[in-house]
């Protein structure tokens, strides 16, 4: 196994999913995750279409964004499902973060490329934002829940109709080491060699 193989390996193998309060407060240097935003830059793409996009917030307009995504889920959500606890953890999820990102896929002019490709390509940038991430020491939650899918999110956002959110990425330090990984099903379960 040659050493860049092994490296790609170890960063793969070791990236886990660190929940937002976990997060520490400690600020991730701008031109770090710029890197991270360039690495994503590099997903594979149908076509040249490069559908991923990225909103990212940093300083004061986490909390901005923050409070919007709460009211978002307080004024879409019926009353009769309507959590209060929801709402605070809307809320409060980037309280620990350095920034906050949110991924999305905008469709491209070219309809002959599926629109489930332009979203394979987008989440492809998502992991390797990801994976260079873990490569830095940097945690990360990729969240989907709350108002993600909500028609509103878009609104809020000012995309398009045929735009998706594909979700958002809360970046930060934690000062607990990553727990070990796992998979419950064994890959000769998941794998058919032809």
């Amino acid at each position: 196994m040659n050493d860049l193989f092994s490296t790609i390996s170890r960063v793969i193998r070791t990236r886990r999913t660190t929940k937002p309060p976990k997060l520490n407060g400690q600020k991730i240097p701008d031109e770090q995750v710029n890197q991270l935003l360039e690495l994503a830059d590099w997903a594979p793409t149908h076509g040249h279409t490069e559908p991923w996009r990225f909103k990212v917030y940093a300083g004061a307009k986490i909390a901005q964004f923050c409070r919007q995504h709460a009211e978002l889920y307080k004024q879409e959500t019926p009353e009769d499902i309507y959590k209060p606890e929801k709402y605070e953890k809307l809320l409060h999820m980037g309280d620990k973060a350095s920034h906050v990102i949110v991924a999305y896929m905008r469709r491209g002019d070219l309809p002959k490329i599926p629109v489930l490709e332009e979203i394979a390509a987008t989440s492809c940038a998502i992991q390797n934002l990801l994976l260079g991430a873990t490569a830095l020491g940097i945690a990360s939650y990729w969240g989907s829940g709350g108002m993600a899918y909500h028609p509103a999110m878009k609104e809020m956002l000012q995309l398009r109709e045929a735009d998706i959110v594909l979700g958002i990425l809360y970046l930060g330090y934690a000062d607990d080491s990553a727990h070990e990984g796992k998979r419950t099903t064994l890959l000769s379960e998941k794998v058919e060699w032809m």
